[in-house]
C-alpha cells in the first residue's frame, strides 16, 4: 500500500474516533441542555483564555530557547513563538504528538541541526510532563474526588498515599536519569520497563530516552532553571487558563481539581488517537468533573472554551504561515 494512502487512512481513522467520541458526549449531555448552558455562559472570560493560551506558548518558547542554546542552536524568541503557533495550526489537522514533527522540521531547517533540535524538544516536553504529572498527583492527593464523595470514603488515606508515592517515584526517576553518574543504570532500568510494550512503542521510548540522555552533563542549575520555567508555565499559567475556562462555563470546583484535570488532559493529549485531541478532551473533562457534581453540559462547555484557545493560537499560526509564504 502506498505511503500516502496509509497516511490518509490513518487520518480518517483518527478523525472517526474524534467524531464518535464527540457524538457520544453530545448525546449524553443533550443538545437542549447544552443550548441552555451556552445562553448562560460568561463570554467575557473568553479573551482571558486566549491570552493565557498565548502566554503558555510564549513561556514554552522561552524554555526551548534556553535548551537550544545549550545545544549550540541560536534561535530567536519570536521565531520560536511563531513556530509554536504554526505547530498549533497543524495540530488542528494532525493527531497528538505527530504535529510536533512540524516544529522539528521548521527548527531543523533554520538551525541545520536536526538531532540537536530533536533532543531539545524531547527534553523540554519531558520536563513539562514531569512537572504536570507530579503537580497533578499532589493535587489529586489533596483534593481528589474521593475526599469529597462522603465522610466515610473521605477518611480513606489510600488514594493520597498512592498519589504521593507515585509523585515521589516520578521525581526520583527523573533525577536519576538526568544525573551524570546514575543516568546509565537508570536508563537501562527504564528501557527494561519498556519491554512489555509493543515494538513500535519500545522504539519511540528508546529514542526519547537516548535523546534526553544528552542533557545528563548539563548541570543541576540548568535542570532547575528549566523546571522552574515549566512549573510557572504549567501550574500558574495552565491553572489560570483552566480557571478562566471554568468561570466562563460557571463551573465551581477546587483549584486542586483543576490542577490534576489539567495534568490528565495534558498527558492524554500526547496520545495520537484523534485530531486536535477532540473527543478525548471532552470525554475526560465531562467524566472527571462529574465526580465533583458538575453538570455535564457545563463541563462540556468548559472543554469547548479551552479548545477555543487552541483555535486562536492556530489562527495566529495560519497568519504566520501566510506571511512566510508571501515573503518567499
Amino acid at each position: 500500500m502506498p505511503i500516502r494512502t496509509k497516511q490518509i487512512l490513518k487520518f480518517l481513522a483518527k478523525a472517526s474516533v474524534a467524531v464518535i467520541l464527540l457524538a457520544w458526549v453530545f448525546s449524553t449531555v443533550g443538545l437542549e441542555s447544552f443550548r441552555e448552558t451556552l445562553r448562560a455562559a460568561r463570554w467575557h472570560y473568553l479573551g482571558g483564555v486566549w491570552l493565557a493560551t498565548v502566554l503558555f506558548s510564549l513561556l514554552q518558547a522561552c524554555a526551548l530557547r534556553i535548551i537550544l542554546r545549550k545545544q549550540a542552536c541560536e534561535v530567536g524568541l519570536h521565531a520560536l513563538f511563531a513556530t509554536t503557533c504554526v505547530t498549533a495550526f497543524y495540530s488542528l489537522f494532525l493527531p497528538g504528538i505527530m504535529s510536533t514533527g512540524v516544529k522539528w522540521y521548521l527548527l531543523k531547517r533554520s538551525t541545520g541541526k536536526g538531532m540537536n533540535v530533536l533532543s531539545s524538544m524531547l527534553y523540554n516536553q519531558a520536563t513539562l510532563a514531569v512537572v504536570m504529572v507530579v503537580a497533578g498527583l499532589l493535587a489529586l492527593a489533596v483534593t481528589g474526588p474521593t475526599r469529597a464523595a462522603g465522610p466515610e470514603v473521605g477518611r480513606s488515606p489510600y488514594l493520597a498515599l498512592l498519589c504521593l508515592g507515585l509523585a515521589l517515584l516520578v521525581v526520583v526517576l527523573s533525577v536519576l536519569v538526568l544525573n551524570e553518574r546514575t543516568g546509565g543504570p537508570a536508563l537501562r532500568l527504564l528501557l527494561a520497563a519498556l519491554r512489555p510494550l509493543p515494538r513500535r512503542a519500545q522504539e519511540k521510548g528508546r529514542t526519547m530516552l537516548e535523546q534526553i540522555a544528552v542533557f545528563q552533563t548539563a548541570g543541576r542549575r540548568f535542570h532547575a532553571g528549566i523546571a522552574l520555567i515549566n512549573v510557572v508555565d504549567g501550574l500558574l499559567v495552565g491553572l489560570l487558563l483552566y480557571f478562566l475556562a471554568a468561570r466562563a462555563a460557571d463551573v465551581a470546583v477546587p483549584l486542586g481539581a483543576l490542577i490534576w484535570l489539567c495534568a490528565v488532559v495534558f498527558v492524554l493529549g500526547k496520545i495520537p488517537i484523534t485530531i486536535a485531541n477532540l473527543g478525548v478532551r471532552e470525554v475526560t473533562v465531562v467524566g472527571l468533573l462529574g465526580l465533583y457534581g458538575v453538570a455535564q453540559s457545563a463541563a462540556l462547555l468548559m472543554s469547548m472554551v479551552m479548545f477555543s484557545g487552541l483555535i486562536f493560537l492556530g489562527l495566529l499560526g495560519a497568519a504566520y504561515q501566510l506571511y512566510w509564504s508571501m515573503r518567499r
